[in-house]
Formats: structure tokens, C-alpha cells, sequence
């Protein structure tokens, strides 16, 4: 069963932001799909199973942003 969890990103200004914070979150073990909107800072999240927080925030620090 899949599980959602909402996220608010920091520092994300654009389309290409989006892009960056999808493609790392979208590599952790588990996540099915990534939505992110730069106006808004949130990122939701579906996954096979619930995300540890300490890992969503390595892979959007590693995206070059931060997680609130």
C-alpha cells in the first residue's frame, strides 16, 4: 500500500528547482512518485513505505536545498 507524506523545501525559485529536489528524493529507496512546486516549497511524496526524514533531507540538501 502506497503512503503519502508532505514536505516543505526551502530555496527552491524555479522549474528546474523542482526538477533537482524529484530527481534526488525520487532515488530513495521505496518512492514511487515526487511532486514539488517551487511557490509553494512543497514536496508529497508516494512511497512503498513510510520515508525516514533524516534521508529525505540528505537528498534535498544534496539537490542544494533545505528541508523546514
Amino acid at each position: 500500500m502506497s503512503q503519502t507524506q508532505q514536505f516543505t523545501v526551502t530555496g527552491m525559485t524555479c522549474g528546474h528547482c523542482e526538477a533537482s529536489v524529484r530527481e534526488e528524493v525520487g532515488e530513495l529507496d521505496g518512492v514511487e512518485q515526487v511532486t514539488a512546486d517551487h511557490t509553494t516549497g512543497e514536496v508529497v511524496v508516494t512511497s512503498t513505505q513510510p520515508l525516514d526524514r533524516d534521508a529525505v533531507r540528505a537528498a534535498v540538501e544534496e539537490a542544494g536545498y533545505a528541508l523546514s
